[in-house]
């Protein structure tokens, strides 16, 4: 028998077991258990910060048929704590593929089970709501498993932020991060509205790249997506960690501030909730994408529960409530905003056409707005790009007011 046909096991702690082979790393892997039902981009999911504390089932049959490769990473490495799968491909089939599947999961450490019925683990949880539960290929004893499961700690109340960020301000250019040992004071890059000359951060020239608006990016797990659709419009990007206080990124004078996806429980980040609250003013656009949106919740005072089994994968409608247009979202969430704690100069603006969730809301007095799934789509479908628009042009319609 190959490495790759392992016995495992998968316990969740109300009792439910199941029985395949292990690919990936050996050894063990608890977490709660979730499920995407995205048909590709599972190397997305993989390195998605979010994912953090997790188990994830994909729902798509076959994963691991194309591989994986250096350009669609959203991090520096996976977070998810394991992976379940149907069928396991482990011959990889694409030109831009470095390795396997397999291969990236033992390099990391990540188990992962396969052959495996993930329809009636995912109808299990659909029906059940989310559950502990642990992947063994050391300890195969069901009733040793699910007891040990049901001994897991939920994950309410843990800070998994501070697990994932990074642990100081950097910039984010054309080609990515640019140098973790630069001076954080962050002189501007380039002028507001342009100007002449050669780029100090060195890959092109002002004329052919210029930076227009500096948007500091606060760092709650980011996908790096969300940070590529920023400097394609031309934002000078600061992405400092979550712990960074608000009179710190407001000396670095921006002109906006997105506040990113990430994983756990929001209301277990009352140090965040209190800085965000500082940043809220008249002259400072702000944009909250998934996590980001749950904060700036609380901070307006309002509450955040959990989903049953959440929302993830790459194909659930809303409907965008300004103009009755549908858009086919990403997301990966499993807290939602409670639409009746808001106060009344927060309006919903998109809402989930599968169980009436909100999805999106807007500051009436203040030029600050939020989504709960993700516009930057990695992977997914383009149809909430244009919010990355809206927020560039709250950005100038501040700066013209104030010029």
């Amino acid at each position: 028998m190959s490495r790759d046909r392992r016995p495992a096991v998968l316990a969740l702690a109300d009792g439910t077991v199941f029985h395949g082979y292990n690919f990936g790393a050996e050894g063990e892997a608890d977490g709660e258990i979730c499920f995407n039902t995205g048909m590709v981009g599972y190397q997305e999911v993989l390195t998605d910060p979010s994912y953090r504390g997790q188990i994830v089932t994909m729902t798509y049959p076959e994963i691991g048929n194309y591989g994986i490769n250096p350009q669609d990473m959203e991090s520096w490495r996976p977070w998810v704590e394991g992976f379940v799968v149907r069928e396991y491909n482990e011959h990889a089939s694409n030109w831009r593929a470095d390795r396997g599947l397999g291969d990236y999961l033992r390099e990391h450490g990540i188990v992962g089970i396969s052959n495996i019925d993930t329809r009636r683990l995912t109808a299990h949880l659909r029906d059940k709501g989310w559950k502990m539960g642990i992947i063994s290929t050391e300890d195969l004893d069901p009733e040793s498993l699910v007891k040990r499961a049901g001994e897991l700690a939920p994950l309410e109340g843990r800070d998994l932020v501070k697990e994932v960020i990074h642990d100081r301000p950097r910039r984010w250019g054309p080609k990515g991060y640019i140098n973790d040992d630069e001076d954080t004071d962050f002189p501007r890059a380039f002028m507001p509205f342009g100007g002449t000359g050669i780029s100090p951060l060195g890959y092109m020239e002002v004329d052919e790249l210029w930076f227009g608006f500096r948007v500091v990016v606060i760092d709650c797990g980011i996908k790096q997506n969300t940070l590529r659709h920023l400097v394609q419009r031309r934002c000078e990007v600061i992405v400092t960690p979550c712990t960074t206080p608000a009179e710190k990124i407001l000396a670095w004078d921006p002109d906006g501030i997105v506040i990113s996806n990430g994983p756990g429980d929001p209301a277990a980040l009352g140090y965040v909730i209190d800085e965000v609250r500082k940043l809220m003013r008249p002259e400072l656009p702000m944009f909250g994408i998934c996590l980001g949106q749950q904060l700036l919740g609380h901070a307006y005072g309002g509450v955040t529960y959990k989903l049953k089994f959440g929302h993830r994968g790459c194909n659930h409608p809303v409907k965008r409530l300004e103009t009755g247009s549908i858009e086919i979202t990403t997301q990966n969430h499993g807290y939602c905003v409670d639409p009746d704690s808001l106060p009344d100069e927060v309006e919903v603006t998109h809402i989930n056409l599968n169980d009436g969730s909100l999805e999106g809301i807007r500051h009436t007095e203040l030029p600050i707005f939020s989504v709960q799934y993700h516009p930057e789509a990695g992977p997914g479908p383009h149809d909430s790009h244009y919010l990355f628009d809206v927020f560039i042009d709250n950005m100038k319609q501040v700066a013209s007011a104030t010029r």
